[in-house]
């Protein structure tokens, strides 16, 4: 249903990574030093791509899937960053004012602690200024395909004022 007025919404996303042998392992943005990377198409970043999904699942547009699918050769090896960029202006056009994000990393390792200030720098000048961005990191204390350093995930959640319809 469309809104009519300034609304405050909120959108969630998830993304999971498997890790492979032979990638930068690239988080936030941000190269992080580990004997792997992970699967994907673009840079495979689950941080920057739950953060997209969050965005636009706010402003009714769909997933990070439908806009730069993993099928079309424009988006192999893409810079997350550069997609989030994009997604900030498909939710500005949709008349969206990102207020806040919260995010977090879901890994057994690396230990993130050391790169959460790049990723929020990075990640941050992705996004509007005055945008409040909350990112951290937990592991599933051994447990699951995380624990077991299979792969990395990753949640978050956006809120976003609507003003007109979307």
């Amino acid at each position: 249903m469309p809104h009519q007025s300034a609304a405050a919404v909120t959108g969630h996303g998830f993304d999971a990574h498997a890790f492979c042998e032979g990638r930068p392992l690239i988080l936030g943005g941000v190269p992080i030093e580990h004997d792997r990377g992970l699967a994907g198409h673009s840079d495979a970043d689950v941080l920057t791509h739950a953060i997209c999904d969050a965005i636009l699942g706010a402003v009714c547009a769909g997933d990070i899937g439908r806009h730069f699918p993993d099928n079309d050769p424009r988006y192999k090896g893409a810079v997350s960053v550069e997609l989030l960029r994009q997604v900030v202006r498909i939710a500005e056009e949709r008349g969206g004012r990102i207020l806040h994000v919260d995010a977090t990393v879901i890994a057994q390792r690396p230990k993130l602690a050391p790169y959460m200030e790049r990723m929020h720098a990075r990640l941050k000048g992705a996004m509007p200024p005055d945008t409040l961005l909350n990112i951290k990191a937990t592991t599933t204390e051994g447990m699951g395909f995380t624990g077991r350093e299979e792969g990395i995930a990753a949640l978050a959640t956006a809120t976003v004022a609507l003003s007109g319809g979307v």
